[in-house]
């Protein structure tokens, strides 16, 4: 029928594409989603962000490596109209959903804009042909759901071949039954000014260069116009993450106090996301990323490590904790692990007997830095922020 009468299975002409719905930001919880339907072909496709400590480690026979982008690609029985269970991913999952990635990553926005994990997960509820390029146009319009800066929009279709003899019929967007009956299945997907993976089975010993050639153009031309159909839903990527996205934050330290930061064995880093409620991450260089949902959060986190690398400053106010008292005066913490005497007789304008008196454990007491000696110990002052009482008036003389 389709050599012979140019007619296919559903009525179509050669390069037609089905009808094509899209639309985004149904899952409102989600960090980023699609519903992309082409014909009898249906993804839903969910973008979860995260941080760096939520990359892949992948072991292998060399060192572990770390992967940002992960694209999960879900087919169960009841998208063809079966009954069973779900088992562990098989090839032909593990294989379109590495060809959807593929079609995808090269467009993400690299590690220093956008320092994020990124994972898409594409559960196809419905399929008649081609469900890795319904997750790759699925996946395109959930990343900008996400606001994700992708470089540009990204689609995919599904081509076919009929050949015998010298008759020859390429198809757009085929059937599953023009997959199963044809001679080939040509999987293209790229940008409006290129492409960006492939991928062909074929079932005959080889096709022309011509052939070739006329498939790639009809594929292009297929492309454009399922482009031109997704940009009627989202053009470019949203300008803020989802707010149920950890939003990240980034500080440097210098690299001789990170072990400050981290502190023996972890217990500095942990009683800082402890206290913040933020995910913190520091790499070699002293580069320190802050996750939190809440800005509040990320804020403290930054606050605490943001005193405990800094290098105190003669003639800087502080708002210290009293740590100890002695006969002498007390020790004030002005800053996380870092302690100054504040002497007796810098605590007030008058005399001062017992320390007691005027300072408890643990009261916030605002100190001036005076010095520090060579030894590295801090010279406080209380009394020089105090102010100064009146000079008492002498009583006139009778004349």
């Amino acid at each position: 029928m389709a050599l012979d009468g140019s007619k296919r299975l559903d009525g179509r002409g050669f390069t037609d594409i089905r009808d094509i719905t899209c639309e985004v930001g149904i899952l409102p919880r989600t960090h980023g989603s699609a519903l992309f339907t082409r014909g009898q072909t249906q993804s839903l496709t969910t973008v979860t962000l995260g941080t760096k400590r939520d990359e892949q480690m992948i072991e292998g026979l060399k060192e572990m490596t770390t992967k940002r982008f992960m694209l999960h690609y879900n087919f169960p029985p009841f998208s063809t109209g079966e009954v069973g269970g779900r088992p562990g991913p098989g090839r032909r999952e593990i294989g379109h959903g590495n060809l959807a990635e593929r079609s995808l990553k090269n467009l993400l926005p690299n590690d220093d804009d956008f320092p994020y994990s990124i994972r898409i997960v594409s559960d196809i509820l419905e399929s008649n042909g081609s469900s890795s390029m319904a997750t790759v146009c699925a996946g395109s319009l959930a990343l900008m759901d996400a606001g994700v800066k992708l470089k540009k929009p990204v689609a995919g279709i599904a081509m076919g071949l009929i050949k015998e003899n010298d008759k020859v019929a390429i198809l757009s967007d085929i059937l599953g039954d023009e997959d199963h009956f044809g001679d080939m299945d040509f999987k293209v997907a790229g940008t409006a000014d290129g492409i960006t993976a492939i991928q062909m089975d074929i079932k005959i010993r080889g096709i022309s260069f011509d052939v070739m050639e006329q498939a790639l153009n009809q594929a292009k031309e297929g492309r454009l116009h399922i482009l031109n159909v997704m940009s009627g839903t989202l053009t470019t990527a949203r300008e803020s993450i989802s707010r149920y996205a950890p939003h990240l934050y980034s500080m440097m330290v210098p690299r001789d106090m990170i072990g400050a930061v981290i502190g023996p064995g972890g217990k500095t880093i942990r009683s800082i996301i402890a206290e913040s409620g933020a995910e913190i991450d520091i790499d070699d260089e002293g580069k320190v990323t802050i996750a939190a949902v809440d800005h509040t959060q990320a804020e403290i986190a930054r606050k605490m490590i943001a005193g405990l690398t800094e290098v105190p400053e003669i003639g800087k106010i502080y708002d210290g904790t009293v740590k100890g008292i002695k006969d002498f005066g007390a020790f004030i913490e002005i800053l996380p692990g870092k302690e100054g005497l504040l002497h007796i007789s810098e605590i007030d304008n008058k005399r001062v007997l017992k320390v007691e008196d005027v300072l408890k454990f643990g009261q916030k007491v605002q100190v001036k830095l005076l010095g520090i000696d060579d030894s590295g110990k801090l010279k406080l002052s209380r009394k020089i922020l105090l102010p100064k009482e009146p000079a008492p008036v002498k009583p006139k003389e009778n004349a």
